[in-house]
């Protein structure tokens, strides 16, 4: 019969694995995402993008495309959260970051929202002014 330490350790030491294995197959893995042909190519950035969710936590941007960034606020008029996405509101405003990154950077990001498969990336202006990419999932419209 195992030792109680090792019944207690052992699950210790497995669940932190599974989570950095869980990460690394759906963030950084070749293996669970090929970039549809359709897309067109990334153009050289710097490219500017809002974010609302997952993507608002710097750990999250750390794993996703190596660096937390220096992001700032900003808002979108006419949007509020649905879910995983934006649902159009004309009296709403979803409150994000604005993101600066490179052209490999935003591939990245594409890769973790599965562009073309679960999302697209399309341009939105901020309540700044600014335009940015936002993710909208792939069967709404904006």
């Amino acid at each position: 019969m195992p030792s109680p330490r090792l019944l207690i350790g052992l699950p210790l030491l497995v669940t932190p694995l599974a989570i950095a294995a869980w990460l690394w197959l759906t963030m950084l893995s070749p293996w669970t995402y090929e970039r549809p042909a359709h897309l067109a190519p990334i153009a050289e950035g710097p490219h500017v993008l809002f974010v609302y969710g997952t993507l608002t936590h710097a750990p999250i941007r750390w794993l996703v495309y190596g660096r937390a960034g220096a992001p700032t606020e900003g808002t979108l008029e006419g949007f509020q959260r649905d879910g995983l996405d934006l649902g159009r509101c004309s009296d709403c405003r979803v409150e994000g970051l604005r993101l600066s990154v490179s052209a490999e950077e935003l591939a990245r990001l594409d890769r973790y929202e599965r562009l073309g498969v679960r999302y697209r990336r399309v341009r939105v202006p901020l309540t700044d002014g600014q335009s940015a990419w936002v993710y909208r999932r792939l069967n709404d419209t904006i």
